[in-house]
């Protein structure tokens, strides 16, 4: 028995200083970058005053994997990266925050707005934000690259629309 438990304890330790397999990736190198140039959301609001533009907030929290997953294959993706970069006024919050900010003309925290006004209880969760500080809408769902991009040409159908709010 004892010995047994002596194979087990070094079969462990072995293990854990092996080495890599030779095409294993760290995880670092293998995420990809985001190309999406994100704004606060105090910032995105005052440009919206001079230069109306919807505002598409991302919101995430450290712990949330599938935001993780978004970040390192949908925002890297070129064409999302453009619509966002040139269409709209990119935001991302930590759902989390205790930042204040103006959620509907009320200012609050991040995480009170996440789950107060905007009425979200899952990640990854989407707010889109009339340049006046209304919000239109909100969606909470992981998508891929394509998904995205077509739900930011949906909403750039109703741009038009939507601006006014």
């Amino acid at each position: 028995m004892i010995f047994r438990l002596l194979m087990l304890v070094t079969l462990c330790i072995s293990v854990s200083f092996a080495a890599p397999l030779n095409d294993a990736v760290p995880a670092k190198k293998a995420a990809k970058k985001s190309m999406v140039h994100w704004m606060g959301y105090n910032e995105a609001l005052e440009k919206a005053k001079t230069g109306p533009k919807l505002i598409f907030v991302d919101l995430y929290a450290d712990w949330c994997i599938p935001c993780r997953v978004m970040e390192a294959n949908v925002y890297s993706d070129p064409t999302v990266a453009s619509l966002l970069n040139t269409r709209f006024y990119a935001v991302k919050l930590n759902a989390d925050s205790q930042d204040s900010i103006m959620c509907d003309g009320q200012k609050k925290t991040v995480q009170r707005c996440y789950f107060d006004v905007w009425e979200l209880n899952a990640l990854p969760a989407f707010v889109l934000v009339a340049p006046k500080g209304m919000s239109i809408l909100t969606v909470t769902d992981s998508m891929s690259p394509q998904e995205l991009q077509y739900m930011l040409y949906q909403f750039l159908e109703k741009e038009k629309e939507w601006m006014a709010r």
